[in-house]
């Protein structure tokens, strides 16, 4: 038997990974294709190809295809530097598609979705990821660091504490030079958002709760234990409290 590898080292990320794999598993049949929209580095293309899915990674930034592609080994997974309406024109559908981490960067989710009806089979399966916009990292580090970033004395003053503690201000999901949050979904928006273009949402799922919000972040960065507990606390506490959002989408 093969033995499934997992990239990621932070546990919600392997957690979110998890629940993609499992959704797939349990509706999607073993070579069945799989697009993943924004793909980054590949990390999610590369693990699903793992259990023997088709899947074909796709994001704009070229240097960040350039990174999966280097990266993967599997014949059945392959990278294209394309957008999801380039990827449209070509009539191409799929039995599930993956949106992990994407919507909270567009301007317009609406029209990446519009894209995504296209690419997707009647009965097939959307995965959609997104942090919480109201959850504790967005609230206490996300928005604070976008407003910080206006005032050049701050955020200068902010980066140089972030390196004397060792963050680097890089991520295994992306090499693309902007990562800017320009959504921030609550359940209610992403309800919304899914029935505006002809989606229902048929399952939501928690991430983690305040792991990766500072001086927490300190410590949960160095001790796994403390993520994992974290992880669990979450799946206690109300929806609403719950770093990101998990979600499963099917055609209405």
């Amino acid at each position: 038997m093969t033995t499934i590898t997992y990239e990621y080292e932070r546990f919600t990320d392997n957690k979110r990974l998890k629940f993609i794999e499992s959704c797939l598993q349990q509706g999607i049949p073993a070579r069945g294709r799989v697009l993943d929209v924004g793909c980054g580095n590949g990390v999610i293309s590369r693990h699903l190809g793992q259990f023997g899915y088709d899947v074909l990674g796709i994001d704009i930034s070229q240097k960040t295809i350039d990174v999966a592609r280097s990266k993967n080994k599997l014949p059945n997974v392959h990278f294209e530097a394309i957008s999801a309406e380039a990827l449209k024109a070509q009539g191409q559908q799929y039995d599930a598609v993956i949106c992990s981490e994407v919507l909270e960067h567009l301007d317009q989710p609406g029209i990446l979705l519009e894209t995504i009806a296209a690419a997707l089979k009647p009965e097939g399966m959307l995965i959609v990821t997104v942090p919480n916009g109201k959850g504790p990292r967005e609230v206490c580090v996300t928005k604070p660091m976008l407003k910080a970033r206006k005032n050049p004395a701050i955020w200068g003053f902010i980066n140089g504490i972030k390196k004397a503690l060792g963050f680097k201000g890089t991520t295994v999901q992306s090499q693309a030079d902007n990562l800017d949050h320009v959504q921030f979904f609550t359940r209610k928006d992403l309800h919304a958002l899914a029935t505006a273009h002809d989606f229902k949402i048929v399952r939501f799922a928690k991430t983690n709760f305040v792991e990766d919000v500072f001086p927490f972040s300190l410590f949960t960065k160095r001790i796994k234990f403390l993520q994992a507990l974290d992880c669990q606390v979450a799946e206690i506490l109300p929806l609403g409290f719950t770093g990101g959002f998990n979600t499963v989408w099917r055609k209405k």
